[in-house]
């Protein structure tokens, strides 16, 4: 592939009437003067054109369980390959990852990687996946894309964990690369996405729906429960709500605990009473694999059959400790369908999670 580019030609922008350039990527619609960035900071203008200033630079790799990202109904137990690199479009005050997707310090990014690189890394490794995660991989789309086609050729599979803030156009093309994608859905009302993220709520559900009613993208929803601010039961029913009138029953959705961070401090760590009600709230609206994540809660880690209600799939903090699940995805007791993706046997990664070097599969030269 040769040596890397630091800046690397983006797709998605349009010049305009007054000289600026408008970035098409996400709803921010960016506009910039020559040398100027985007909101989130990767995205620049130079010499009349746009370019990625992140292309091939992470902010470093590791191998995770699947159930981390996460996703209970893809591959369980299985490991994947995680990276991301820097920035952010949204302006989240919650961050759990503000380090990584609030830096403006690009040359942090030492881990340089092209994109065989990466796909030969997570074959070495016995991953089943490759995670772009940590900070949003929508603003590093072409990047992301152009790594998921090198994963393809090694019958790697591909996960985005993303806000799914993203345009139509750049949508279609950047899931047509994904296998499966952790959505998430930060809360169910535009007040809440205006003043604690700086964008709105509309074009999640944009993509949510897209995601599944366009798509063969598996998909799961993840939703930060923060004390006083999204965790009321009116709010938990009508996202409930909402999830079962426009995708189904069978899309899970994790309730996870929030911790201080970030710009909020003060605000208290999300009880587990708190998800454990918002679970139920869930499934008595009628979705079937409802989860509660960042706290260790076994029953709220197990796979049930939506029919029967028997344990399909035991867990405890991301170990697998009972898998009566096939290939078939049926279940064994009643033959109800459960969906997802899943093998004949659950994988074995378990509870570990260690980084890992890119550079000895790599023959590109340093930036």
């Amino acid at each position: 592939m040769g040596k890397l580019a630091m800046n690397y030609p983006a797709r998605y922008w349009h010049p305009i009437a007054d000289g600026r350039i408008q970035c098409d990527l996400c709803p921010r619609d960016c506009k910039l003067h020559e040398g100027q960035r985007g909101a989130c900071f990767v995205r620049m203008r130079t010499n009349n054109d746009m370019v990625l200033t992140t292309y091939g630079r992470s902010s470093g790799f590791c191998i995770d369980p699947i159930e981390k990202k996460p996703l209970n109904h893809f591959y369980p137990g299985s490991s994947v390959l995680s990276f991301g690199t820097a920035g952010c479009n949204l302006a989240c005050k919650f961050c759990q990852n503000w380090d990584i997707s609030k830096s403006r310090d690009i040359d942090r990014l030492m881990d340089r990687a092209s994109p065989d690189a990466i796909a030969q890394a997570a074959l070495a490794h016995g991953c089943k996946s490759v995670a772009f995660t940590y900070n949003d991989p929508v603003i590093f789309a072409e990047y992301a894309m152009d790594v998921a086609d090198a994963c393809h050729a090694h019958n790697i599979q591909t996960v985005a964990v993303t806000a799914g803030y993203i345009h139509d156009q750049p949508r279609r093309d950047f899931f047509a690369k994904m296998d499966a994608a952790n959505v998430d859905l930060k809360a169910f009302t535009d007040d809440f996405y205006f003043k604690l993220t700086g964008s709105h709520l509309q074009p999640v559900l944009d993509s949510l729906v897209y995601l599944r009613h366009e798509t063969q993208v598996w998909f799961e929803i993840t939703t930060l429960l923060i004390p006083g601010h999204n965790d009321s039961d009116e709010e938990i029913t009508a996202l409930s709500r909402w999830v079962l009138r426009e995708l189904g029953p069978d899309v899970p959705i994790h309730f996870s605990a929030f911790h201080p961070d970030h710009k909020m401090p003060d605000v208290p760590p999300t009880p587990l009473s708190t998800l454990v009600k918002a679970r139920h709230i869930a499934m008595q609206e009628g979705l079937n694999y409802v989860y509660t994540g960042n706290v260790h809660h076994q029953d709220g880690d197990t796979t049930r059959c939506p029919n029967c209600q028997t344990v399909l799939i035991e867990r405890d903090w991301y170990q697998i400790k009972q898998y009566r699940l096939s290939g078939h995805a049926q279940c064994p007791d009643c033959a109800a369908t459960v969906a997802g993706r899943f093998a004949d046997q659950a994988g074995d990664f378990g509870r570990k999670r260690f980084p890992v070097s890119i550079a000895r599969f790599s023959n590109e030269k340093a930036l």
